[in-house]
């Protein structure tokens, strides 16, 4: 499925919101784009809604905003990705961006860290 040029526009101006944080990059997957740092995914932008990797803490955060998580659905089930939608403000504003998209990424270092952990102990 071909992305549409205003989601291409979208994401073109996340990532240029978010380089405050460090060289954020876009790529497409799967039909929407995962959002990169030092060859870390910390966010992903699917119909044009920016959803941010979370942690314990950050899903509740974001759950009680009333956020949903980012879920897709695959031979009949639905299955919800560790990715929640993030804060209309992060659009918005400068300083809200670096900081969200900062915890993002922290809790994207941090699975990336637990998963290599289990990885070696194998």
């Amino acid at each position: 499925m071909p992305i549409k040029k205003e989601e291409k526009e979208f994401v073109s101006n996340v990532v240029d919101l978010m380089q405050s944080i460090g060289p954020v990059a876009a790529k497409s997957m799967f039909g929407g784009y995962g959002l990169f740092l030092n060859g870390v995914m910390f966010a992903l932008v699917a119909d044009s809604t920016l959803y941010l990797k979370i942690n314990q803490a950050l899903e509740l955060e974001l759950k009680n905003r009333g956020l949903e998580a980012f879920s897709y659905g695959k031979k009949g089930k639905e299955f919800k990705m560790s990715y929640y939608q993030a804060p209309e403000e992060v659009l918005e504003n400068d300083e809200d961006m670096y900081l969200w998209a900062g915890k993002a990424y922290k809790a994207a270092l941090h699975a990336v860290k637990k998963k290599s952990k289990r990885s070696t102990k194998k």
